[in-house]
C-alpha cells in the first residue's frame, strides 16, 4: 500500500509542479523535465505526466520555439545564438518566425541595435572600435555578412 501511495504522490507533485511552471511561463519538454527530474522525480512518472499535458496541448515544444524565439529578436540577438538556444532547450527544428526573417531583415535588426548601441559613427579609419562593434554582433549571433553590412552604414549613410 505505501508504495501505491508513494507513486500516486509522485504523480501529484509532478503534475502540480510542471503545471506551476507552465502558468508562469512556456517551457520546452526538456527544460519542464529537467525541473522535475531536480525535485528527484522518478523518470517514468515524469514521462507520463509530459505526454498526458502535450496531448492537452498544455506542453508544446513549437508554440515554446516560437515565443522564445520571437523574445529573443525582439532583444536584439541574432539567428546563431537563437537557435543555439534553443538547441539547448531540446528543440531541434527552426521556429517558423525564424524562417520568414530573411538575410536583409537580419541585417536591418543589425543596423538598428548599431545605431541604438553605438550610434552610426564613420568606422572606416578606426579599427579598434570596429573590432569592439563586430565583437558584440559576433556574441549576439549575428553572421560575420550581417555584421560586415551593419558596421558599414555611417551617419551620412543614414538620412
Amino acid at each position: 500500500m505505501a508504495k501505491q501511495e508513494n507513486c500516486d504522490d509522485q504523480e501529484y507533485k509532478a503534475r502540480s509542479v510542471a503545471l506551476r511552471l507552465l502558468a508562469r511561463r512556456e517551457h520546452s519538454r526538456q527544460e519542464l523535465a529537467l525541473k522535475l527530474r531536480q525535485r528527484r522525480l522518478e523518470s517514468s512518472v515524469i514521462s507520463m505526466v509530459l505526454d498526458d499535458y502535450e496531448g492537452k496541448g498544455w506542453l508544446d515544444d513549437s508554440r515554446f520555439a516560437d515565443i522564445y524565439a520571437r523574445q529573443r529578436i525582439e532583444l536584439g540577438y541574432g539567428p546563431l545564438k537563437v537557435l543555439a538556444e534553443l538547441l539547448q532547450r531540446g528543440i531541434h527544428q527552426s521556429p517558423s518566425c525564424l524562417d520568414e526573417l530573411s538575410d536583409a531583415d537580419w541585417t536591418r535588426n543589425a543596423r538598428l541595435l548599431r545605431k541604438k548601441r553605438f550610434g552610426f559613427a564613420d568606422l572606416r579609419d578606426d579599427w579598434d572600435e570596429k573590432a569592439r562593434q563586430a565583437r558584440f554582433f559576433t556574441r549576439r549571433g549575428f553572421t560575420a555578412n550581417q555584421i560586415e553590412r551593419a558596421l558599414e552604414v555611417s551617419e551620412s549613410d543614414d538620412s
